[in-house]
């Protein structure tokens, strides 16, 4: 009796540490953060080599101003709705970010606006796509939800949106920064000496998009309240043209956010995470799959995007204020803080 005894109690420790390494339930279930904010900078062949201590050091103390500043929100009882915004409008208004003040030049050499915002508890969601004198494209986003009975708004008729509705209009000259105008001008010249015939420009294209930085930016936070926002913002592409617009502003492609599960912002090759959804599909794994965050990003974005030929990331935070950074390539910009002011701040891949 007493070796039987024994055998079943081997067994139901077996069977439960076998449990717990491939359901890790308390991620589901518990509590991590009673509110938390994630934030990237964008994605790509971030090289250590390639970069100054100087520059480093200015990426690092922005992404640390911009979290703290959403950070702080949360902390005293506002809305994740408030703290993504104003997260956002701190790297839209500086020159590092390819959004807002620093965001790449079209081919026409004009700055082509794009962002979008999601409220997890309403599934509302408003975007904007193509702006060209709006000073904080995301803020328009979340003004065409809750103003408009619309989700997304584009071109001139954005621009007419946000006039009406008291948001700062700019000269288009303030989005110039002589950084994103070079490098335009450097794609512009290898265009025009090694654009022969059409092999040669598929060729160009394929690897320079795949080695630029995509420095759209992004936010997700969880309010004391248990809701959910993610927001994003871009200038898009560089030397993109016929006003071609990629998955930052497109709901379940750039942004998604859902109370029941998760919310996301996206980064990198554009038209990939718009055949994926990625965003959509990180939630709808949890949702379905009953998959933790960290097990939905890492398949969608180190499996189903791969193998695709997308290159990016994103940043998640789940309903239980679990985070993630996912990405598969060289760098991603981003940093994180919980409800015990623990400061995440990194670039490489680590």
């Amino acid at each position: 009796m007493k070796k039987l005894l024994f055998m079943v109690s081997v067994l139901m420790i077996f069977f439960g540490c076998k449990a717990d390494e491939s359901m890790p339930e308390k991620e589901k279930t518990q509590k991590t953060n009673n509110f938390a904010i994630i934030i990237h900078g964008g994605a790509g062949t971030i090289l250590k080599k390639n970069m100054s201590n100087e520059k480093e050091g200015e990426y690092k103390a922005k992404l640390e101003e911009a979290v703290k500043v959403g950070h702080k929100i949360l902390k005293n009882g506002g809305t994740s709705q408030e703290a993504v915004m104003r997260t956002i409008q701190i790297m839209e208004a500086s020159p590092l970010f390819n959004a807002g003040k620093g965001a790449v030049f079209t081919h026409e050499e004009t700055n082509e606006l794009d962002a979008s915002f999601m409220d997890g508890k309403t599934l509302n969601a408003g975007a904007v796509a193509g702006v060209t004198n709006v000073k904080s494209p995301i803020e328009l986003a979340i003004k065409i939800m809750t103003d408009s009975d619309h989700v997304m708004l584009s071109g001139r008729g954005a621009s007419i949106f946000a006039e009406e509705k008291g948001l700062e209009i700019v000269n288009p000259s303030y989005f110039y920064t002589e950084r994103r105008f070079k490098s335009l001008q450097r794609i512009k010249d290898r265009e025009k000496t090694e654009l022969d015939h059409d092999d040669k420009k598929a060729a160009f294209y394929d690897t320079d998009i795949k080695n630029s930085k995509f420095g759209t930016v992004g936010c997700v936070a969880l309010d004391k309240n248990g809701n959910i926002a993610a927001g994003t913002s871009t200038g898009g592409m560089t030397n993109k043209r016929w006003g071609r617009i990629g998955d930052a502003p497109i709901i379940g492609s750039g942004t998604y956010a859902n109370n029941k599960t998760c919310g996301v912002s996206s980064t990198g090759w554009g038209e990939y995470f718009i055949r994926s959804q990625v965003a959509y599909d990180i939630s709808a794994q949890m949702e379905y799959q009953q998959k933790t965050l960290k097990q939905a990003t890492k398949d969608v974005i180190q499996n189903k995007l791969t193998k695709l030929g997308g290159t990016g990331g994103v940043v998640a935070l789940d309903k239980n204020g679990n985070m993630s950074f996912e990405f598969n390539t060289a760098g991603m910009y981003r940093a994180s803080m919980n409800d015990k002011d623990a400061l995440i701040v990194k670039i490489y891949k680590e």
